[in-house]
């Protein structure tokens, strides 16, 4: 999403006051800039809710959830319990759900995950806290559920529920077709369910087929909920709860009848709604608060061309009256004045010349080259930061050999080692070659390669399914994706001593799950930007990314970016993102489109074909979009080439697209 775009969605995110957007939206909405904003709201409302039942001598009952959705709540709540002094002391808290069977410690336990993110962090009363328990005996689990459902009565029930959503539409685990009066059971799990986890697990194969969870009725009950999401893969099921009728089989549309319920999202999840995907068919935009500036009306004369399946200058007048947009006549001009601007600002994104090219004036999004434009700089330094060792190839591997080929002094910095990425078998067939080189060797007894190799795969054949491997086999795992990195990037024509491998300490648990960003994680980055003084910067901006790294990875950037905002060669540098891996940027949205020939997207498929790892089967392909990673990567390049096809435009094999980062200074 564009900056301006952003910041007139986070403006008009409150503003819902046309009886249309009333209507569509059957759930109150509250969309902030980012997930972080989202995340401190959330926690704001629930300190104030301790606070003033400490005042009154009364005890504060909440409703939790887990995973990596509602961190950011509890991350804020512990820095107001440290610098604060907002005590627990008064509360009570009820977590949804419970992986069954799964034993408390576990790594992939929701109650160990509560204890390492917020209960050890605060000074709650154990006895206060209350996760079910996936070590109950299965003829046990029924008059254990009704306890659950007990000892929530007790506290008189719960003031304020937490909830994320699933893919499926469910909230807890109660997955599609689960009845309005449920209550606290043991569920089987949805197949898309177990998909999504598989990342916690190490593999779809080691999820649990059952949890524990509380019932919709249950959730139901609750005086005050609030339903986060984040990311775009989030916004066509937030759709589904908002703006659609009740259904079972979508849970999470049961809160339309609850008094006091939210929807709480950050820009990316409310993408799919109305109100933020297409305004005008409920109103004047202006009751949203939005203009119909450049990137407003870019955005909907695309999405009414590509409605029609009509190229941009050959819509009329009477297409824009009768599919909602008198408003955009009205204050714009006629279609002909409209067509024109769109177009151009369209074609005036596409350049062979992503670095710049010798002798010519420089490429400005929205203006592209023209003569009155400055003179650029040639040839460019440039830093391709790729979140895994895969990243750069699969997202814009393209651009990266055209910046090569171009002349240009391209680095490319991978962020994390990728070392959980890679399946055990890979890392024992690794291992076993390194044990025969060096017996085929005759090396000297003693502690030698091979007998390392021969621990990784004893190591191996006795591990447990979800156990973290040894730091021997993830040193072993991270070298395999180091030595793949290499190849493809050389392939691509980056030199060797322009590799650079960072491995930003947050990555590195050997679990899916994470540390914050420290420190640390910014001085690396800062480190690097200050050893090559880029002036063009690349870096990751899909927020689909399910794991989250992609989501850390930028922000480590562009903390970096903020801290050296000062430093003499930041005003020539840019700052572009790319995505693919997970999906692409809309057309109204690139504000720079690099075309690839037939050739190029060979070269760039063989790029990433390298990552042998990653071929055929990723271990964490994904969910909901489970092709390999170069077919997603062409299919996308060449959707995007088909698209400004049909608007109009030259007629490209593939396009990889991009959006200039730009800072709150800016």
């Amino acid at each position: 999403m564009s900056t301006s775009e952003s910041q007139q969605q986070s403006s008009a995110s409150h503003r819902m006051t046309s009886p249309a957007a009333l209507a569509a939206e059957r759930l109150p909405v509250a969309a902030h800039p980012s997930s972080t904003d989202a995340c401190r709201a959330v926690a704001s409302e629930i300190a104030s809710l301790i606070r003033d039942k400490a005042a009154r001598n009364e005890q504060a009952v909440l409703g939790l959830a887990t995973g990596s959705t509602p961190v950011g709540i509890y991350g804020e709540l512990v820095r107001m319990h440290r610098d604060q002094g907002l005590s627990f002391a008064n509360v009570v808290t009820f977590n949804l759900d419970e992986y069954w069977p799964m034993a408390p410690d576990a790594l992939q336990s929701y109650r160990r995950f509560m204890d390492e993110y917020f209960f050890d962090l605060i000074d709650i009363d154990s006895n206060n806290v209350h996760v079910p328990d996936g070590t109950i005996a299965r003829d046990d689990v029924a008059a254990y559920c009704v306890r659950y459902e007990q000892a929530v009565r007790d506290a008189e029930g719960i003031d304020y529920q937490i909830l994320g959503i699933g893919r499926t539409g469910h909230i807890g685990f109660n997955e599609p077709g689960s009845p309005r009066d449920s209550r606290t059971r043991l569920i089987t799990l949805d197949k898309i369910t177990r998909m999504d986890a598989a990342s916690d697990f190490f593999g779809e194969w080691n999820v649990p087929r059952k949890a524990i969870t509380m019932g919709v009725g249950t959730i139901l009950s609750a005086r005050r909920l609030a339903l986060l999401a984040f990311g775009e893969h989030k916004a066509p099921v937030i759709r589904r709860a908002v703006e659609e009728p009740i259904t079972p089989s979508v849970a999470a549309s049961f809160l339309q009848e609850h008094a006091n319920a939210q929807i709480v999202l950050d820009p990316a999840a409310a993408a799919e709604l109305t109100r933020f995907k297409t305004p005008w068919l409920l109103g004047p935009i202006q009751e949203f608060g939005l203009t119909w500036d450049k990137a407003a009306t870019k955005k909907a004369a695309i999405w009414l061309a590509s409605s029609l399946d009509k190229p941009i200058l050959k819509l009329t007048d009477e297409d824009y009256n009768e599919h909602g947009l008198q408003d955009l006549l009205s204050a714009r001009g006629g279609a002909y004045d409209i067509n024109i601007e769109v177009f151009k600002t369209l074609q005036n994104t596409i350049t062979g010349w992503p670095g710049g090219k010798p002798g010519r004036p420089k490429f400005i999004p929205g203006r592209g080259v023209n003569s009155s434009n400055p003179p650029d700089i040639h040839p460019k330094r440039v830093v391709v930061f790729s979140p895994h060792p895969d990243d750069d190839v699969i997202s814009m591997g393209g651009t990266v050999i055209r910046l090569c080929e171009q002349g240009h002094e391209v680095h490319v910095a991978y962020q994390t080692s990728g070392n959980i990425s890679v399946f055990d078998d890979d890392a024992q067939r690794h291992a076993d070659f390194v044990a025969e080189f060096e017996r085929s060797l005759n090396t000297d007894a003693g502690t030698t390669n091979a007998t390392i190799a021969e621990d990784v795969m004893a190591f191996l054949r006795d591990k447990e399914p979800g156990q973290v491997d040894s730091s021997t086999v993830q040193h072993v795992k991270t070298l395999i994706r180091r030595s793949e990195a290499r190849a493809a990037a050389k392939y691509s024509g980056v030199t060797a001593e322009r590799i650079h491998f960072l491995d930003l300490p947050f990555y590195e648990t050997g679990r899916v799950r994470k540390r914050p960003l420290c420190d640390e994680d910014i001085r690396i980055i800062i480190d690097l930007l200050r050893q090559v003084e880029p002036h063009l910067i690349y870096a990751a901006g899909d927020l689909s990314d399910p794991h989250g790294t992609h989501r850390v990875c930028l922000a480590a950037i562009t903390t970096a970016l903020h801290r050296l905002k000062d430093e003499p060669w930041m005003p020539e540098c840019e700052t572009w993102l790319y995505r693919g891996a997970w999906q692409e940027w809309g057309p109204h949205e690139i504000e720079m489109a690099v075309p690839l020939s037939p050739s190029e997207v060979q070269r760039k498929r063989y790029a990433i074909f390298k990552h042998e790892s990653q071929k055929d089967k990723a271990l964490f392909p994904g969910a909901w979009d489970t092709r390999e990673f170069w077919q997603r990567a062409e299919q996308r390049n060449s959707t995007t080439a088909e698209i400004y096809n049909q608007l109009g435009l030259a007629e490209y094999e593939a396009i990889e697209a991009f959006v200039r980062w730009r800072s709150q200074e800016e």
